[in-house]
């Protein structure tokens, strides 16, 4: 052959192989690790029969959108009552979205998995009234704190003992029981950046944050001892 030719062939054969290169990259980095799921709200309660919007996003290791992933959302009750939504891309990358109907009052467990892996959430009983009945009180603000906390997709890097106690302890990671400046702890949670950390920027609503934060330092008061008890 002559070099010419050779020189030709190996250019065609860079040229065919280096899509399915990019392509193993690309499906390297996406074969492994975990994903957290994030809710935009979640509501304090539903009515039955009305549909329940949810809107989420996905995060490999709780930084990265992941879009192109097919989530499921399945919400069940104590007696055996299931029900399902079609979940749907929604307009941000990495966000989905899907419209729940509960068809019977009383407390609904929904779990979203989010298609990446085998990652997925349970989100706190949702209690669903019946149709004109009057709307519950709502949470003060360190129960609303607590439900956020997962919702929000805390747990996925975080423990505290009153969600996920089952938890690997990580003095870093685990928020049971610490104290932080509430001043500071709200600016925090509006806007991880103001320390190094791998935390993404949620945009939480005011009373989120509010909320969150008085979940956090809820314990505060007593010993990490005590609360371990």
């Amino acid at each position: 052959m002559k070099k010419g030719s050779a020189m030709t062939t190996n250019h065609v054969i860079r040229i065919v192989t280096t899509p399915a290169l990019v392509f193993i990259l690309i499906s390297a980095a996406f074969a492994g690790g975990w994903a957290i799921v994030t809710l935009d709200d979640f509501p304090e309660y539903a009515v039955a029969g009305k549909p329940v919007n949810l809107t989420f996003a996905v995060r490999q290791h709780g930084v990265t959108l992941l879009p192109g992933l097919h989530p499921t959302i399945r919400a069940t009750t104590a007696t055996g009552l299931t029900s399902k939504a079609n979940v749907v891309p929604a307009a941000g990358r990495g966000e989905y979205t899907a419209a729940l109907t509960l068809p019977q009052q009383g407390e609904w467990t929904i779990t979203i998995s989010s298609g990446f892996n085998d990652s997925n959430v349970t989100l706190p009983a949702l209690k669903v009234i019946a149709p004109g009945a009057p709307a519950p009180a709502p949470f003060a603000p360190p129960t609303r704190g607590l439900r956020l906390f997962t919702s929000k997709g805390c747990i996925g890097c975080h423990r505290h003992i009153e969600v996920n106690p089952e938890r690997v302890r990580d003095a870093k990671l685990d928020l049971t029981g610490k104290r932080f400046p509430q001043d500071y702890l709200k600016r925090f949670l509006a806007d991880p950046s103001i320390k190094p950390a791998e935390m993404p920027n949620l945009k939480l609503k005011n009373d989120e944050i509010e909320a969150l934060a008085a979940f956090i330092n809820k314990l505060a008061s007593k010993t990490r001892e005590e609360v371990q008890r």
